[in-house]
């Protein structure tokens, strides 16, 4: 049982860290890293489905190809897998994929926005606008492709009436992007509250665009 033992380590910890952090309550939401091709198949960890994150132990961790079939671990794969492996399979820079339900950003998805670009560091970490996948029930094929399209090549997604996904090259890339979507899905509350939300300028959201690009090309 030694074998990705430091990659389901990793999706562990994240996982543990989200109700913690208060992106998740229970069991919802799941975490995902993507692991070597081995054999040709490609593979991913990914935590099961409807499992307390506290009580889940290292090799709990199930191991899935992108086929849909488990590799190792004797429990079910979260529900979302199949949009796990649709983001993978499009997205060739993102190594870890992290589904959160927290508060502000499901509250913008239930109010049916997207999220304009407001701030510097949402552009240069996310990508720009986070827009708002159409809605699907969970686990559907459907979900999977209306979250992959919506995504682009951004880092943040809202999934309607359900929640967010934030994707990194790296798991610590990720949990932090997720921390900063539900930051600006705070901060583009607020200011709707306020009744006037003033977007960057074109200027600026192509200046910090030239800043998120270059970091997702140093991930190669």
């Amino acid at each position: 049982m030694g074998k990705w033992r430091e990659e389901k380590k990793a999706v562990l910890e994240a996982a543990q860290q989200m109700p913690e952090k208060g992106l998740v309550v229970g069991t919802a939401g799941n975490v995902s890293l993507r692991l070597p091709p081995e054999e040709g198949r490609e593979l991913l960890a990914i935590t099961p489905s409807g499992q307390p994150y506290d009580s889940l132990a290292t090799d709990d961790i199930q191991i899935v190809a992108f086929d849909g079939q488990t590799v190792e671990g004797n429990l079910r794969p979260s529900t979302e897998t199949t949009m796990h492996i649709g983001i993978y399979r499009a997205r060739n820079n993102v190594n870890a994929i992290i589904h959160t339900h927290s508060v502000y950003a499901s509250a913008v998805s239930v109010a049916g926005h997207d999220i304009p670009p407001i701030l510097e560091d949402q552009v240069a970490f996310l990508g720009g606008e986070i827009k708002l996948a159409r809605y699907a029930l969970s686990g559907s094929r459907e979900l999977a492709v209306n979250a992959t399209a919506a995504l682009g090549d951004r880092n943040a997604v809202l999934l309607a009436n359900h929640g967010a996904i934030g994707t990194g090259r790296t798991m610590h890339d990720a949990f932090t992007n997720c921390e900063l979507i539900e930051k600006t899905a705070r901060i583009y509350l607020l200011a709707l509250a306020t009744g006037k939300v003033n977007r960057l300028s074109a200027e600026a959201v192509k200046a910090e665009k030239a800043l998120f690009y270059k970091l997702q090309d140093q991930s190669h």
